[in-house]
């Protein structure tokens, strides 16, 4: 949709998103553009973001658990899922929301990176309430909508609510798009861009399955796949 505004054809730069991830695509120039990154992003420039989305508890739609919060009692008797940057559970906010309520025994780590090897590694958490492994994942929303559209059971992903854990673990991110932090004007003529398609992209997060929370962007916070 970009592209064609500015007249250009598509082209991808694919590299592992581990340690080094941006210096040696966008920093070694070998692209332009790292679509779908944290608002005021260190390591890039980044546009206005286009999108708002969460963290989501995912469980089987037939379960019925209706569970948004990590003070739920229900969660000390599941079986529960959360995702790993690294190899402890000390560096996602779910990980550290369930540490700090003392749930530990009850929980197993899926790895965000997973192994390359495989195809799709990311969604091992999402087949993993699929298999009835786990009763619950709590998930990235965009990962977690787009895996659950292709679930062979139906999925339900309800946001994690309240937004920030107290004193300050935020669970729901701005997304933008970043580019070099001395390309301004490529920055700019991409927010230009992102504001004249915001009906168009909202359209295309729907088809992908991402949920979003807050603002304009706020659709679509409870959804069952």
């Amino acid at each position: 949709m970009i592209a064609k505004d500015l007249g250009l054809k598509v082209e991808y730069t694919w590299w592992a998103q581990r340690r080094g991830f941006f210096r040696n695509t966008l920093k070694a120039g070998t692209c332009d553009v790292v679509v779908g990154v944290p608002a005021a992003f260190e390591m890039a420039l980044t546009t206005a973001p286009y999108y708002r989305s969460t963290y989501v508890f995912v469980s089987r739609a037939n379960r019925h658990f209706a569970i948004s919060s990590f003070d739920d009692p229900k969660l000390k008797n599941l079986r529960l899922g959360v995702q790993m940057v690294g190899d402890d559970f000390s560096n996602s906010p779910p990980a550290h929301a369930l540490s700090r309520r003392g749930m530990i025994q009850n929980v197993k780590g899926y790895t965000l990176y997973g192994d390359y090897s495989k195809p799709n590694p990311p969604a091992d958490i999402i087949d993993a309430v699929e298999k009835n492994d786990i009763d619950v994942g709590i998930a990235w929303g965009p990962m977690a909508g787009y895996f659950a559209r292709h679930s062979k059971v139906p999925l339900t992903l309800t946001p994690v609510n309240p937004q920030i854990d107290q004193p300050f673990l935020p669970f729901v991110f701005d997304i933008s798009m970043g580019v070099r932090r001395d390309d301004a004007a490529f920055k700019e003529e991409l927010d230009r861009i992102l504001e004249s398609h915001r009906d168009d992209i909202d359209k295309l997060l729907d088809d992908y399955g991402v949920p979003r929370v807050g603002g304009a962007e706020g659709r679509r916070v409870n959804a069952k796949y």
